[in-house]
């Protein structure tokens, strides 16, 4: 894997890494230190290995990557689970992680949710956008949201190509997050999911617990 750093200031210190190609053939990723754009480009066919590198990035000391965008590759399950050991290193400090569309199954959940837990855990924002969640992995998700350490912010774990992989079911795990007074979500992304009126019903709950910080509800 090849990298560029974009023109810029001299030596700038690298925050944010996007790995998420233009389309260009022959291009490399770009490595920049400036925050990614949401929008989804072709991927860049990143694979297991390159997790393993990133994962050794993030335990160097000291690491100052902030943000990473690793979305419309097919890191897999395995991908995420080396990536999750860096994310563990007392040395990282990784507050954005972009996993959107990642071919990613309920079974790399846990591997995340054990991020959430850890001590210290830096991680403010999680995109799981496009991937095969299920409820399963949901349940997990939230028990590492309801968790002391964890100071995460944001989750998004909409399905905008209408994958559908949530029911009503997951927003009870969810609901029970939000009326911890240890969780900090401030923003949560359902979107295009199989909630039906179960599913808001059960959030409406956790909305109204006093506990409740979440601000954005999509």
């Amino acid at each position: 894997m090849s990298v560029r750093v974009e023109d810029g200031a001299e030596s700038p210190e690298i925050t944010c890494v996007s790995l998420k190609s233009d389309g260009s053939m022959g291009r490399p990723p770009v490595l920049t230190t400036e925050p990614p754009s949401f929008t989804q480009p072709p991927d860049c066919r990143l694979s297991e290995s390159h997790c393993e590198i990133l994962a050794s990035a993030t335990k160097s000391n000291p690491s100052r990557l902030r943000v990473s965008d690793l979305s419309n590759n097919e890191l897999r399950d395995s991908g995420a689970k080396l990536l999750t050991a860096g994310l563990k290193s007392p040395t990282c400090r990784l507050e954005t992680l972009r996993l959107s569309e990642c071919r990613l199954s309920e079974s790399c959940r846990s591997f995340l949710a054990s991020v959430l837990k850890s001590n210290p855990s830096h991680l403010r924002e999680l995109d799981l956008s496009d991937n095969n969640l299920q409820d399963s992995g949901v349940k997990l998700l939230s028990a590492g949201l309801d968790y002391p350490n964890c100071r995460l912010q944001i989750l998004r774990a909409g399905s905008f190509l209408k994958h559908c992989s949530l029911s009503g079911s997951s927003c009870t795990f969810l609901a029970s997050a939000l009326k911890s007074s240890t969780c900090h979500l401030r923003e949560l992304g359902m979107s295009y999911n199989k909630l039906q009126d179960l599913g808001v019903r059960l959030l409406s709950a956790g909305l109204e617990s006093l506990n409740s910080r979440l601000e954005t509800l999509r």
